[in-house]
């Protein structure tokens, strides 16, 4: 689960840096709606790491 996690936030930061030089043209939304999303799912990533070496 923490590898898949990963490895989406890799591909939503790539997607993120790339619609934002503007490579990619989405609307804005598009590109709030994936930050919020990364943002999200970094942090479940972040948490279940720490989890799975602490816990």
């Amino acid at each position: 689960m923490i590898l898949i996690l990963g490895i989406l936030n890799m591909l939503l930061i790539l997607f993120q840096i790339s619609s934002g030089l503007r490579w990619i043209k989405v609307p804005f939304g598009v590109h709030k709606k994936t930050g919020s999303v990364l943002v999200f799912s970094a942090a479940l990533h972040g948490l279940l790491a720490i989890y799975a070496n602490y816990g």
